[in-house]
């Protein structure tokens, strides 16, 4: 089957910094790449930033806006002026695209998870090379996926790429910003748990229209290696890099994978959104973590925040190290009565019971290396 690959270009490389123009070689050097790349028979995926940045360019606006309707209404203007550019260069290489717009909320569900899949799989089986970006003008703030290096490592683990390719202004990750630290080492490769460790010193943002920087790289490379994708960071200057990757060249940055888990675990590790944290102690921190048990009631040794059952939550150490995420059985406020306790109390305790597990192993996915 042929290798699908997901490529993220960012508003800092889409844009010129001075004047906030779309940088148009970059973009039609991407373009020549992406189709090329199809050509030799790669599925591929274009997760491009770059709206509100390009609204502000038409609009004539010095700033990228703050209040979110104004950010909103600006996304709107220049994304259709994006997907004009893109639509337009591609075409004279006679590659067809399509526009995926995507909100938080659409890989929270099940159902639209699964659908958002299905799309993708149709567009690639057609030859399409689908254009992703963040839905700004209806996303609400705590829905949002925050950055397109996130959006593009949940894109990777839903179409379950080979390859994710983070496009940004530097050549490679150093272990400091070289623009401060002449000194700063270049890093090559990167293992699992090398990533688990690894602490760079990195900028919010590459430009003042980008909402990115190292920093959430390192999270999107988190994300996908941890769903079994390849990463590489390199620069997007120089797209054809891509091809050199992909013919084993050592260059840019390179995150090892973690073998893949299956679809509806990555879906509840990545695609939903905790809304709440069980506290667990070392008894079922060693039970989960390293022998892939369920969580029990008598494990539980506090509990954070407002849920109901079904709902997705985060499961932390005594210490808050984020552990695992699960969906649970039951409520918070059950939760509650029952944490201590063996689960042959809890009809006792509540005078019903939902199940002996408050988060069943099948609902149950470990997200940090132990």
């Amino acid at each position: 089957m042929p290798q699908t690959l997901v490529v993220k270009i960012g508003t800092s490389s889409l844009t010129q910094s001075a004047s906030s123009q779309m940088a148009l070689s970059t973009i039609a050097t991407l373009v020549e790449t992406l189709t090329h790349l199809h050509s030799l028979g790669y599925r591929t995926i274009l997760v491009s930033s770059g709206a509100v940045g390009v609204g502000c360019a038409r609009l004539n606006l010095t700033e990228r806006p703050r209040r979110m309707p104004l950010k909103q209404a600006v996304a709107a203007v220049g994304q259709g002026r994006l997907m004009r550019v893109y639509d337009d260069l591609f075409s004279s290489l006679q590659q067809p695209i399509a526009q995926v717009l995507l909100t938080r909320r659409d890989l929270m569900q099940r159902s639209c998870y699964l659908n958002a899949y299905n799309t993708f799989q149709e567009l690639l089986e057609m030859g399409i090379i689908p254009v992703v970006n963040e839905n700004d003008t209806v996303a609400v703030e705590e829905l949002k996926f925050g950055d397109n290096d996130t959006l593009s490592a949940l894109v990777a683990s839903l179409v379950e790429a080979e390859w994710l390719f983070l496009l940004t202004d530097v050549e490679q990750l150093y272990s400091a910003d070289p623009r401060e630290v002449p000194d700063a080492q270049p890093i090559k490769v990167v293992t699992p748990p090398q990533l688990a460790d690894l602490q760079v010193k990195a900028g919010s943002s590459g430009s003042a229209w980008g909402t990115g920087g190292m920093a959430t790289k390192l999270a999107a490379a988190r994300i996908a290696t941890s769903a079994g994708v390849k990463v590489a960071i390199t620069q997007a200057q120089h797209p054809h890099n891509l091809e050199k990757i992909l013919a084993g060249e050592p260059v840019g940055t390179q995150f090892e994978p973690q073998p893949r888990t299956e679809a509806r675990k990555r879906w509840i590790a990545y695609g939903l959104i905790p809304q709440g944290t069980l506290y667990i102690d070392g008894g079922a921190v060693v039970a989960i973590c390293q022998r892939g048990k369920s969580l029990l009631a008598a494990g539980i040794t506090s509990v954070e925040g407002e849920f109901q059952s079904s709902e997705a939550v985060q499961l932390c150490d005594s210490q808050g190290k984020g552990l695992a995420r699960g969906i649970v059985n039951y409520s918070s406020a059950e939760i509650r009565q029952i944490q201590g306790h063996q689960s042959e109390k809890i009809p006792l305790i509540l005078g019903y019971t939902n199940a002996d597990t408050v988060i069943h192993r099948d609902n149950l996915v470990v997200t940090a290396n132990q």
